[in-house]
């Protein structure tokens, strides 16, 4: 293939597009650059494999240390176990991708896209997106395309299109919008509580964007002479679907029209049926044709019923507006919270019930020292002070099965509620706490992950942790048929299952938090977009209302098992004084109070313990040792050292002086042996800092009242 180029520019920053040089067996291959990021991305297809019946697309993607100019850490010096920001990005690329391929395919299929240089200005995760589009383009596989995604920002009252870093940290939105030439197809985002109509129009802003993109990548394919791959799907003989049609379709949709049904009953009850039309079927005589279009295949069996039942279930909720379980298109199922569910050694917990899903969350208050360290990732930040993890346990489901450690959805659906929650958490100077949250899920029938926002939400104000506003979530489904549309809200499992989109949305009274839209179409219009963010608002409320029957506010008090954290800003040229040789001092204080310090290189002290009068006392030692000394100063010390002409004495840790023979007694002494012994208890006055910074110390012409003072402070009793 030639070598070629193509770029596009949103206000001055360049993206452009280059195949035909690199990667020359794979399928196709592309290098997508944006200054001086670029991310390498190729598609290749392999042959089908027998015995499966799903589209099997891997997408990988994956960061390289020395795009950065760095060389990893740890033992091997090479990178390990990916980032859970690799894992995020590897889905981002996944969803847009997947429903534009043909469903019927069956051939392995592979995208892998690799970070090779990044500038730290601009994030790579859409440059990678739009970079499969072209790489699968390319390859000239089967493919609903060109796809193209953007970021959009919010600085002051103006959209920006892949804003960098910092305009993103500034800002009061981080959406990613994904297009095909049918529409939107997928979004993402974080926001500071914005007003719908400020989302809607973001969206559409960046699907322009987006629809600008696809016109390079049809223009680069023009060029190249690389046309649009479209193969017909298999053919399927009719006659099987004709029978079950004929012979199940009144007992579907009875079973279907039985809204006293759970999710349980009317999956056996299906099941019932399909196995009666089995048994039917393997009955007939082999001159029959539905028995050879069967065959002896029963996933060819299960396919068909699960389509015909889709179908059935689909035209119910189009013509009638009624849902399986007897719900209307906009009605949410039954809301039932509790909080502090758990014993007090949590620091917080709630349960929240929706339906048939039910999400236990669990809130521990940690130190500073409890943060994350991003510190092998190639993006700005360097920890996470909030971590929301996500556990699907195979009995949420009813089933069995190995538990592993936290899959891709596990860390897709813990991010995206951690991202709701987000703006309404206290900052670091009014909450200075480390705080984890942990859903568990317990039982799964639809929208685990905003049921994991819902609840967590209460799990923090059982916890004390002072948010600005509560959060809640909602899940909305759609069905597309022909031109008709129904928007579904709070939608359960079988309609996400056979439904056309997921699109969740979190957010307080005031505005959206976070979004996340999945589509099973190969795009949607900006009228029905914005119509499903709008009816996504009055089911937040609804249950936001639910929520505050339960817990209105958090609570005042801490857990009496959370660690008690005070904060005192220091010199940071003290910083080394309170640690110590080797760490020595801190270690010391540690031990001798059972708190714990944490030290920031801004002077920023925070000391943790579960005892207060612990966490007090220490503080009170960091800052006798950080103090700036003045001459007349009263303290208690231990006398360390003696010589001929004094004695040493550590009055504060890490800080000491000496006393000079004249100055032991109001009389004179002969030996300072008469007087002091190593370990001995002293009042002591400082009496001069000379110009080399020794500190000069007495005994004499102190108050009892200062030496009073200095006991109390030191924690000596007479």
């Amino acid at each position: 293939m030639e070598e070629m180029e193509k770029s596009i520019s949103f206000d001055g920053r360049d993206i452009r597009l280059s195949v035909g040089l690199m990667a020359p067996q794979a399928g196709g291959a592309v290098l997508i650059q944006s200054g001086d990021t670029a991310v390498f991305v190729t598609a290749t297809r392999s042959g089908a494999r027998e015995g499966i019946d799903f589209l099997p697309l891997l997408v990988d993607y994956e960061e390289r240390l020395y795009a950065a100019g760095r060389i990893p850490g740890g033992f091997l010096r090479r990178e390990g176990r990916p980032p859970e920001k690799v894992t995020l990005t590897s889905r981002l690329i996944d969803r847009p991708m997947r429903p534009l391929f043909p469903q019927w395919l069956r051939e392995d299929i592979q995208i892998v896209a690799t970070t090779l240089s990044m500038d730290e200005q601009v994030p790579p995760d859409v440059l990678a997106v739009t970079g499969a589009s072209v790489a699968t383009l390319v390859a000239q596989m089967p493919f609903y395309g060109p796809m193209a995604a953007v970021r959009v920002g919010l600085m002051g009252d103006d959209f920006v299109i892949n804003p960098t870093y910092k305009e993103i940290q500034q800002g009061d939105l981080d959406l990613v919008v994904a297009g095909s030439p049918d529409g939107v197809i997928m979004v993402e985002a974080g926001a500071n509580q914005l007003p719908e109509q400020d989302i809607i129009e973001a969206i559409d802003f960046g699907y322009e964007a987006a629809r600008e993109l696809i016109k390079i990548q049809n223009e680069l394919m023009e060029q190249l002479g690389i046309q649009r791959v479209v193969e017909p799907p298999p053919e399927v003989d009719p006659t099987l679907e004709e029978y079950i049609i004929s012979q199940a379709t009144d007992d579907i949709k009875k079973i279907l029209s039985q809204f006293d049904l759970d999710k349980t009953g009317r999956d056996n009850a299906l099941d019932e049926i399909k196995g009666r039309i089995s048994g039917e079927i393997a009955g007939l005589g082999e001159e029959e044709p539905v028995r050879v279009a069967a065959g002896e295949d029963d996933k060819l069996l299960g396919k068909v019923f699960k389509s015909v039942t889709k179908k059935l279930m689909r035209q119910q909720i189009v013509s009638d507006e009624v849902r399986v379980d007897g719900r209307n298109l906009q009605q949410v199922r039954p809301i039932t919270c509790r909080v502090g569910l758990l014993p007090k050694r949590v620091h917080g917990s709630a349960l929240f019930t929706r339906g048939l899903t039910q999400v236990l969350s669990t809130v521990t208050l940690g130190t500073p020292g409890d943060a994350q360290d991003l510190a092998d990732d190639l993006h700005p930040e360097d920890e996470k002070r909030y971590l929301h993890h996500y556990n699907f346990p195979p009995y949420s489901v009813g089933e069995t099965k190995p538990l592993r450690s936290p899959g891709r959805r596990e860390i897709g659906h813990g991010a995206l509620a951690e991202r709701a929650l987000v703006p309404v958490l206290p900052s670091k100077e009014d909450f200075p706490y480390v705080v984890r949250v942990v859903s568990e899920i317990l039982s799964s029938n639809g929208s685990t992950s905003m049921g994991s926002v819902c609840g967590s939400t209460l799990a923090l104000m059982n916890a004390g942790v002072p948010i600005s506003k509560p959060v809640s979530g909602a899940a909305m489904g759609l069905i597309k048929e022909g031109d008709e549309v129904r928007i579904l809200t709070d939608i359960q499992g079988i309609e996400d299952f056979l439904g056309d989109m997921d699109f969740k949305v979190a957010g307080t009274d005031t505005g959206i938090t976070a979004l996340q839209m999945d589509m099973k179409i190969s795009g949607l219009s900006m009228d029905i977009v914005a119509k499903a963010i709008h009816q996504a608002k009055e089911a937040r409320l609804h249950i936001l209302g639910k929520m505050l029957e339960t817990i209105d506010e958090p609570n005042s008090e801490l857990s009496p098992y959370a660690p008690r954290l005070l904060t005192i800003r220091i010199d940071p040229d003290s910083i080394g004084t309170v640690i110590g040789p080797g760490g020595k001092t801190i270690k010391g204080i540690t031990e001798e109070t059972g708190a714990k310090i944490d030290i920031e290189d801004d002077g920023t002290v925070t000391v943790s313990a579960v005892d207060g009068a612990k966490a007090e006392r220490a503080v009170m030692i960091v800052q006798n040792m950080t103090r700036k000394l003045s001459a007349g100063d009263v303290y208690a010390g231990r006398v360390t050292r003696i010589i001929p002409i004094g004695a040493f004495v550590e009055f504060l840790p890490g800080k000491e002086g000496m006393i000079h023979i004249s100055q032991i007694a109001d009389y004179r002494v002969g030996k300072v042996e008469d007087e002091l012994s190593i370990g001995d208890n002293v009042i002591i006055k400082v009496r001069e800092i000379d110009s080399k910074g020794r500190i000069n110390l007495t005994r004499l012409n102190i108050h009892p009242d200062e030496a009073a003072a200095a006991k109390a402070a030191a924690g000596i009793k007479d």
